[in-house]
């Protein structure tokens, strides 16, 4: 077994909220585990009784109680088959488990890269989203109706989800760095009532306008009946020339009526999610205000040992699912960090800064500004004290070896380095942290409880140790109601059902490890293939990594004689330049800790690699611009000009 990089002391452990969730059940239902492994176990085995502990601990509030806690709990839902179904018979309210305090402990605190700071108390919270769906009630939205905002994330824009989901209706977001025609992919096929716009944002320096978009938007979705505009850029902008706009502030109805929750089904459409839209028009994945709820609960309490001392951080745009899973902490009663703007501002330094100035205790990002940050050389644990800080959160894609390394050398020693994955499909993790177990270099730490995640080799059978799918084999309570006109449930089906029959198969492609850990190895449509070799695009990631030179990297099969061949694709150090030496040093790096066939056939350089505006590289895309084939959707990328690098490369011609 390795030695791991971090060991959690007997005094963590023995106050973390996984230990209090053990101690309660010893309590209540005289159960007891040995160690992780038995407790998860026992969470896959018995989903109705681990699920409704999860609802008791984490003190769901509900209206109605629950008849059942599953019907049909053997089935997905797939076409034509009952589904497993969640707590039927209970009604409850999303915004209002969000809002159960109500004091003066700080609820929000919002950064702009500006440096621009706001508070938001619990209490000031609860007024302001009382105040303004009172003006949603009047302007006529009613529980089912959509509700979407191009907006930052910045504090409205948490008021405005939560004012409309305390009335039911579904909450639908992309950020404002989204073109045209990426908002109108999205919030024109679910045809939302009210539209919650800004005016502008802060990005990397630059005062970015939007009022224009705003503009366009709204006039092209007939749908739309208000636009309510947060002004970012000025005091108060001027918005005479959008149909029926109002300003925020102007929104929030002083005379506003007490607020109502409306109670509603466990089951009841909370989210719009969209799939990222680069292989065609954006799928709308439905999420559901129960499961949700209680997947963001298990996941914050349980695995991230947040609680009401927490300070909760994570860099995120309000088109990430991780901005949903951000807010969600509000439940958990801690403080959450809001931050707009670039994360590689001042060379990351405003990140950095709000772990101290902030108290942060649980720091959420993504693998690309670990990395990043090495690269530029900063040594966080020689510049910043660190004392609140002990939760490191990573995400986006898989954090190498050399990232685990990094941070327990330069960042700070005593802190659980916690990768997680899922994604917008379940809107959280399969697999993720966990406060109670070692940290090990290149490991995901743990398979969520009451999640029956499994790695299927090419003969559908379970393995440990090998490299295969990873696949869900039981029904979870956030598993997505379906997509959005999707009538007949075919293409929800297909997105993941279609490989195994009534089994989730997520499109990662996984190992899990000796230790119970998890390794992503990349996306499944995305493996290369060369001789008939399946090979994860990160095993090269990780090697590409350690090369000084390269600070960004992609790579994808070439369709070449019949077969497949590895092409590398690298973004360089300002001022240096590919030639044959640098070559070889980077094939040297991937041949001597892979294998011969994970060695790029080509290696080439580039000025950009193209990203989602989430920030995920885009290996499907790149492959099809090397193919001659048609990029069917550049406006979900941050940068699509960047394709451009990879088209027509006389290189790939021999």
């Amino acid at each position: 077994m390795s030695t791991p990089l971090w060991t959690p002391s007997a005094n963590r452990i023995a106050n973390s909220r996984l230990k209090a969730f053990e101690a309660w059940l010893a309590e209540k239902h005289q159960l007891a585990f040995d160690d992780y492994q038995s407790l998860h176990q026992w969470s896959v085995d018995n989903p109705e009784s681990f699920w409704e502990s999860v609802w008791q601990f984490c003190n769901v509030k509900a209206h109605s109680p629950y008849g059942k806690v599953l019907e049909h709990g053997g089935t997905f839902p797939t076409c034509g088959e009952p589904s497993a179904a969640w707590f039927p018979g209970a009604t409850l309210n999303f915004a209002e488990n969000l809002l159960r305090r109500r004091d003066d402990k700080i609820a929000i605190v919002g950064l702009l890269e500006n440096g621009q700071r706001r508070e938001l108390s619990y209490a000031e919270l609860y007024t302001q989203v009382e105040q303004l769906a009172h003006t949603l009630r009047e302007q006529g939205v009613e529980a089912g109706d959509r509700v979407a905002g191009f907006m930052p994330n910045i504090p409205e824009t948490v008021v405005a989800m939560l004012a409309a989901t305390s009335i039911g209706a579904i909450w639908s977001s992309c950020s404002p760095d989204f073109g045209f025609q990426g908002v109108m992919d999205r919030f024109d096929q679910i045809q939302p009532k009210v539209l919650f716009a800004v005016d502008g944002y802060f990005y990397n320096g630059k005062t970015i306008n939007t009022l224009d978009r705003v503009k366009s938007i709204a006039d092209a979705i007939g749908s739309v009946e208000s636009v309510i505009v947060t002004s970012v850029t000025c005091a108060r902008t001027d918005l005479t020339s959008i149909v029926k706009a109002i300003h925020f502030s102007d929104a929030l109805n002083p005379a506003a009526a007490p607020l109502h929750f409306a109670a509603l089904p466990f089951d009841h459409p909370l989210y719009i999610m969209y799939s990222s839209g680069t292989t065609g028009t954006p799928k709308c994945i439905v999420h559901s205000a129960g499961g949700t709820l209680l997947q963001h609960l298990k996941e914050h309490q349980l695995h991230t040992d947040i609680g009401p001392d927490d300070v909760l951080f994570y860099f995120t745009t309000c088109g990430w699912m991780m901005w949903n899973w951000l807010v969600s902490g509000l439940a958990s009663e801690c403080t959450l960090v809001l931050f707009d703007g670039s994360p590689f501002a001042k060379r990351g330094r405003l990140l950095l800064d709000a772990i101290d100035r902030e108290g942060i205790t649980v720091f959420g990002t993504s693998a690309k500004f670990i990395a990043a940050l090495e690269k530029a050389g900063h040594k966080p644990s020689q510049d910043y004290q660190l004392a609140s800080l002990k939760t490191i959160l990573s995400t986006g894609s898989p954090l190498s070896h050399e990232s685990f390394d990094y941070v327990y050398r330069d960042f700070k020693q005593d802190v659980c380095l916690s990768s997680i994955s899922g994604g917008t499909d379940i809107i959280s993790c399969f697999v993720l942290g966990n406060p109670t177990l070692p940290v090990y270099k290149g490991q995901i730490q743990c398979i969520g409880l009451g999640m029956a995640v499994e790695i299927w080799n090419d003969d559908s059978q379970p393995v440990t140790g090998e490299k295969g799918e990873l696949v869900c084999t039981r029904p979870f309570p956030c598993c997505p109601i379906g997509f959005w006109n999707d009538e007949d449930g075919s293409r929800f089906h297909k997105a993941y059902f279609a490989q195994f029959t009534n089994i989730w198969a997520h499109g990662d492609y996984g190992e899990i490890t000796p230790q119970h850990g998890m390794v992503i190895h990349g996306r499944s449509d995305a493996v290369l293939n060369p001789g008939g070799v399946r090979i994860g695009t990160a095993e090269i990631y990780r090697q590409v990594e350690k090369v000084d030179a390269v600070l960004d990297s992609i790579v994808i099969g070439q369709s070449w004689e019949d077969d497949v061949r590895v092409v590398l694709f690298v973004v360089l150090r300002e001022g240096i330049s590919l030639d044959e030496e640098l070559v070889q040093t980077i094939k040297a790096t991937i041949r001597q800790n892979t294998t011969p066939r994970h060695v790029p056939a080509k290696v080439l350089q580039v000025a950009d690699i193209p990203r989602t505006i989430s920030g995920k590289i885009v290996e499907l895309a790149v492959r099809n611009v090397v193919h001659g084939e048609p990029v069917k959707n550049t406006d979900a990328l941050a940068n699509p000009e960047a394709l451009e690098h990879f088209r027509g490369r006389p290189e790939l011609t021999h």
